[in-house]
């Protein structure tokens, strides 16, 4: 039986940056995954999703290329090229997860791992062979997979975001069940290359997390790109047959070449055998932890997706390391509970703290500072003036509570204003803070002059 101060269940973004940090600090450590290094996010997630997305992108960009004063001449796309383009983006970082862990010493067991009690683990490989491991400490980072509500068909024209993933050709016409974040990725993706996309989502609006202010802003841009929005209603009565879906949304029948779900992830635990060391999962199946990334049982962490408390691959990342640290070192350090947002639809969505409604529902008095990238003179260069930056302060003080962006490169600008929340700043401080000319990156120290008043490059509120 081998041994090792630390077992880390999983390798995507949460659990490979848990098995290198512990590594780092001197433990001797195994990671266990039953598939590729990387997990999820890299495979069949954020980066592959984001390699067609790039590819969507530069097409749409391309299309509108006589207005910059270059022709182009007639514009087509080869569908299963961007697929093998993104199965070699894909491929090289699965490599590069690979040589780190292989770099800091990590012992990899190819396999899916169950507890025998708090302190040994089995690992059972895919021919059924068994290997028994001896840890000190265990982090949980299995992860999560696409949900699929059980009354759907069972037909290979329904199907969830891993298989849409390995299609080569896109369908005509595609029906999207969810408008979250998943939803309306793939929606803009598919539409931007000629499909036509209709999305259905049972709440009132698409992207109910994200502020009112901003989702208004996409959900206008979708529709603007010819995606049809349906929301408030359930799609029902869906069939499937060999060629086509439909489904009922209220007295409308809806009709796709396929239909991709997209309804929400579900904590993957069922074969860690949790019982045997006496934690149990909450109602939807997630594992709770503490401020620590501690599970009920001693010397056990979670982290990631099966925590449900932030089900994105930066937040697996941050509590991996933190779980890491505290599984390797006696003093502890808590997660960091500030975690940016980022939404690769067209076009993009940033954000990070308290959306206006939030701040509103904890009973807070808040202003609100918004520039919109039409003023904005780097946007008007490139072409890109839908959007804008949003902060929400505190009003008595000042201090930055939320910060939420909406058009060119909102995932990159989030960054700057995760700073500046996590720092508390001021909207003072932070439009005192010279920016440089012409950004992208000037719209939150005018958003930030906005919400003071006294905005240079936007005509004065009207009263």
């Amino acid at each position: 039986m081998e041994k090792f101060d630390v077992i880390v269940i999983g390798a995507g973004p949460g659990g490979y940056p848990a098995a290198i940090r512990s590594a780092q600090l001197g433990a001797s450590v195994a990671i266990v995954e039953k598939e590729y290094a990387g997990g999820t996010c890299l495979n069949w997630g954020c980066i592959a999703t984001k390699s067609l997305i790039a590819c969507s992108d530069l097409f749409a960009h391309i299309k509108r290329a006589q207005s910059f004063g270059i022709e182009t001449g007639k514009l087509s796309y080869d569908y299963a090229a961007m697929s093998r383009r993104k199965n070699d983006v894909v491929s090289k970082l699965r490599g590069g997860v690979e040589g780190l862990l292989k770099a800091n010493k990590v012992t990899v067991f190819k396999g899916t791992a169950s507890f025998v009690d708090r302190q040994h683990v089995t690992v059972t490989a895919a021919d059924g062979t068994q290997t028994a491991l001896e840890t000190k400490a265990t982090i949980i980072a299995s992860g999560s997979t696409s949900a699929v509500p059980g009354f759907l068909p069972k037909n290979e024209r329904v199907m969830e975001s891993r298989a849409f993933l390995e299609l080569t050709k896109l369908p005509a016409s595609l029906l999207v069940l969810g408008g979250g974040v998943i939803g309306c990725e793939f929606a803009c993706m598919a539409a931007q290359l000629g499909v036509k996309v209709t999305v259905v989502e049972l709440l009132s609006d698409i992207l109910m997390m994200v502020d009112a202010d901003v989702r208004n802003e996409l959900r206008r841009h979708m529709e603007a790109m010819g995606i049809r929005v349906l929301t408030g209603k359930a799609l029902e009565k869906v069939e499937a047959t060999a060629k086509e879906v439909k489904g009922q949304f209220g007295d409308e029948t809806l009709t796709a070449d396929m239909l991709l779900v997209s309804v929400g992830r579900r904590p993957v635990t069922a074969e860690l055998k949790l019982e045997n060391v006496g934690i149990a999962v909450s109602k939807a199946g997630f594992i709770p932890v503490d401020d620590f990334g501690r599970t009920t049982a001693a010397s056990i962490f979670a982290i990631g997706d099966v925590t449900g408390i932030a089900q994105l691959a930066h937040a697996a990342t941050s509590q991996g390391v933190t779980a890491a640290e505290n599984a390797v070192n006696p003093k502890k350090r808590k997660m960091d509970k500030l975690v940016p947002a980022c939404i690769f639809t067209s076009p993009e969505i940033g954000s990070v703290g308290l959306t206006e409604q939030q701040a509103k529902e904890k009973g807070l008095t808040v202003k609100t500072g918004k520039f919109g990238f039409a003023h904005l003179g780097k946007a008007m260069a490139a072409g890109e003036t839908n959007g804008f930056v949003k902060w929400v302060a505190d009003a008595s003080t000042g201090q930055l509570l939320g910060a939420h962006a909406v058009g060119l490169h909102a995932t990159e600008l989030i960054s700057e204003a995760t700073a500046a929340v996590r720092a508390e700043l001021t909207a003072e401080e932070l439009g005192r803070t010279i920016h440089c000319h012409p950004t992208l990156s000037e719209t939150w120290m005018e958003a930030a002059h906005a919400l003071l008043g006294h905005c240079i490059h936007a005509p004065p509120a009207r009263r």
